[in-house]
């Protein structure tokens, strides 16, 4: 059984207009903090981060925030964090984020939500890193995307093993129960024609 201790969680400054997306990201942080699992996160106050954070400072959890020096101020970063981390740039936001976590989870948001999960899919399919990354599906908010990483399987620029690694579900139980009996299965990246006809 993976011991996952520290998660990291990508989600939108912004709440969005459906009071679901707000619950569950309440539910999430709750959930981390009855666990012991620190939360990182983009260290904002606002939206989803916000809400997730205060959520697990709320239960008796422990949060890292990690925020570009620019976005300090846009972004109004969370004074009330066990530890704020400024750094100078977006890269090293990321890079430090992945150095802190042992597991992804990327909640309802925008582009900077999207940006940041395929980076840590993209590692994973490189074979640069072996966590599980998943997608709380609030709201089939999540549908599409499952749909075209499916379509990238079929259309035969994604490995069908790679597409699996990702879990997608709006169920937070399920959702740990998978990362903790998650086994990463690296295959190499590369797709010949050879490789395409044998999931056909």
């Amino acid at each position: 059984m993976r011991n996952i201790q520290t998660l990291c969680v990508y989600c939108g400054s912004s709440s969005g207009v459906r009071a679901e997306y707000t619950d569950a990201a309440k539910a999430f942080g709750m959930r981390l903090a009855q666990d012991g699992i620190t939360l990182v996160y983009g260290g904002g106050k606002v939206g989803l981060m916000g809400t997730v954070a205060d959520a697990v400072l709320a239960a008796g959890g422990r949060v890292i925030g990690v925020i570009p020096r620019q976005l300090v101020e846009k972004e109004v970063a969370h004074t009330g964090l066990s530890q704020l981390q400024v750094v100078e740039t977006m890269h090293e936001r990321k890079t430090r984020m992945y150095e802190l976590a042992d597991a992804f989870v990327a909640l309802p948001g925008g582009f900077g939500t999207m940006d940041e999960m395929f980076e840590m899919l993209t590692w994973a399919q490189l074979g640069l890193h072996a966590y599980p990354c998943a997608y709380l599906d609030v709201l089939g908010f999540y549908k599409g995307l499952s749909a075209s990483m499916d379509h990238m399987v079929a259309e035969g620029f994604v490995k069908r093993e790679q597409r699996d690694q990702v879990w997608f579900g709006d169920d937070i139980d399920a959702l740990f129960h998978w990362m903790t009996h998650y086994e990463s299965a690296y295959t190499p990246k590369w797709i010949t024609p050879s490789a395409i006809d044998s999931h056909r």
